[in-house]
């Protein structure tokens, strides 16, 4: 235990700064705005060295600016994460730039809501693609970054993000509810795969948490896929993350929806040397709901 705790300490006042990553390196895909961002301003505040990747260039400059600006340490490498090319391009820019990778957060992705009966194949194709086959393609080609071979104290993880949809079902999500549920399953593999390595890998589940895929729908948020916009937000949703009054979250036992940085807490939880026995788990963030 003693020694345990002399490691972690080691995490927090190594000779590359202070923070449980200090001089570690993560690549984070999905941080213009959100859990991404928040991710990606934590990691770098807990010293990581930060590989922020959007598909909007001008509002990832913008992240990696803000890093910049508070003393961290980041690169942008814009791209769509589903790009047969985004894979080897984040890769070789990540090793480029600084020499290895510690950790992968693959939270890019969307909704593309419609009732089981009405939904077209594009729209669960392009939702699986995005959620399950590139962070498959990203972790696959880091792979040789991870299955290191030989004793390193490194610290090492992978943390794919999932959602309650995945767990329990959600109604008009047929789509990402299947992509949720297939990404605990490949985290899962990886976990008994690369564990000899020393590498963890985890999935966060979240419930409720306030970005523009839980808005009120009113509010008009759209993405763009494939020259289609697509809506974004739930309709009728109540707005902020604490509403007036504690009824309007009655499903939820914290009576509120998460934030983005409570969020990016849990992340940071799974990637730092305090989860250091944890892999193969689906850690929940729900405030309680789904018990």
């Amino acid at each position: 235990m003693a020694n345990r705790l002399a490691q972690v300490a080691g995490h927090i006042t190594n000779t590359h700064g202070r923070g449980l990553l200090a001089g570690e390196v993560a690549i984070i895909t999905g941080t213009f705005c959100g859990i991404g961002k928040s991710t990606a301003l934590l990691f770098a505040k807990e010293g990581a060295k930060v590989v922020a990747s959007d598909i909007d260039q001008k509002k990832l400059d913008q992240v990696v600016s803000e890093i910049k600006a508070t003393g961290g340490d980041a690169i942008g490498v814009p791209g769509d994460v589903g790009a047969d090319d985004f894979p080897k391009k984040i890769v070789e820019a990540t090793v480029k730039q600084y020499g290895k990778i510690n950790h992968i957060v693959n939270n890019a992705g969307f909704t593309f809501d419609k009732m089981l009966h009405t939904t077209p194949d594009d729209a669960f194709d392009i939702i699986l693609k995005i959620h399950v086959r590139a962070p498959f393609r990203l972790i696959r080609q880091a792979a040789p970054h991870f299955r290191i071979k030989g004793e390193s104290n490194e610290n090492r993880s992978i943390i794919n993000v999932s959602s309650t949809s995945g767990l329990h079902g959600n109604v008009g999500q047929a789509n990402y509810a299947a992509a949720k549920s297939a990404v605990i399953g490949l985290t899962k593999t990886i976990a008994k795969e690369w564990g000899p390595y020393g590498v963890r890998a985890n999935t966060v589940a979240f419930g409720l948490i306030q970005t523009r895929l839980t808005a009120p729908k009113e509010e008009g948020a759209v993405i763009e896929i494939d020259g289609k916009k697509v809506a974004l937000g739930i309709p009728g949703a109540p707005r902020g993350a604490s509403a007036p009054d504690k009824d309007a979250y009655p499903h939820i036992p914290l009576r509120k929806a998460g934030t983005p940085d409570e969020a990016a807490s849990a992340v940071l939880f799974l990637a730092s040397p305090l989860a250091s026995y944890v892999s193969g788990h689906t850690l929940e963030v729900t405030g309680g709901a789904g018990i």
